[in-house]
């Protein structure tokens, strides 16, 4: 988990933002520059998501994202953080 404010300003363009929140959601109000991937999706889609990059997920509170981001941590990805709060804390 981590705060929003702890990421530097010099660090949100190397990370891949990951919107784990349905699609429609996403439409309507989302972290700029981030991707949409619904988190029941995160391991069938993790070709796309790199292991050599930092990866943020995040959805409305932290409590999907943070499903998706241990599944992830356990398939190998070490690189995830989960954004605590959640759009709801952006």
């Amino acid at each position: 988990m981590i705060f929003a404010e702890q990421i530097t300003k010099d660090e949100w363009p190397k990370m891949l933002v990951i919107d784990a929140r349905d699609t429609a959601i996403f439409v309507k109000w989302h972290i700029p520059g981030a991707i949409n991937m619904d988190w029941r999706q995160v391991l069938a889609k993790r070709n796309m998501i790199s292991k050599n990059k930092p990866v943020l997920i995040y959805c409305n509170t932290g409590s999907l994202s943070a499903q998706a981001g241990f599944a992830l941590r356990l398939a190998g990805w070490g690189n995830v953080r989960i954004l605590q709060g959640g759009m709801a804390e952006w």
